[in-house]
């Protein structure tokens, strides 16, 4: 058995948990790896398609299994799906791990994802929808968390550097 990830990224779509998943990798010296992506990877269509043509239940069960082979293998940096929290299972796995709670508002989310139409949960009044994912997310988010950062107005490598500092990390 692993010791785990070094250090789990949560938060909402946008919030920048691949950037500076793949940040904080570089500068720790380690491996990044993304559930959605091995979700894609796995079943070969993006996440908009499985929503789409095997509904959301279907997704979060991928996205269980996801989280759960993550956590148990990978030592290096990890990123979860924005609504990877909603499972309690996954909470319960979640305890005791270093994890990074990336939260922002819905005017960063506009900007940097345009809360556009590849978003499934978005598809009608993306702002409205957006505020009411976060009003039944947030606080799953900060119930998992280690250290909660802002990302509203910050770079990607501050946003790395203010998790290295709370988690108390050291770069390579």
């Amino acid at each position: 058995m692993t010791a785990g990830p070094l250090v789990v990224l949560v938060g909402p779509m946008g919030s920048g948990k691949s950037t500076v998943g793949a940040l904080l990798a570089e500068r720790l010296g380690a491996a990044y790896r993304d559930t959605d992506a091995d979700i894609v990877a796995a079943e070969g269509r993006e996440i908009a398609d499985i929503f789409v043509e095997d509904g959301e239940d279907h997704f979060r069960a991928l996205e269980r299994e996801a989280v759960r082979t993550a956590v148990a293998e990978h030592e290096g940096v990890l990123a979860l799906g924005g609504g990877a929290v909603l499972d309690a299972g996954t909470r319960a796995l979640l305890r005791g791990l270093p994890v990074a709670y990336l939260s922002m508002d819905v005017e960063a989310a506009v900007r940097r994802v345009g809360l556009g139409a590849a978003r499934p949960l978005l598809a009608v009044n993306p702002r409205r929808q957006w505020r009411e994912l976060m009003d039944a997310r947030r606080h799953l988010y900060e119930e998992v968390a280690s250290v909660v950062v802002a990302t509203d107005e910050r770079t990607p490598e501050e946003v790395a550097a203010a998790i290295l500092d709370a988690l108390e990390l050291k770069d390579v």
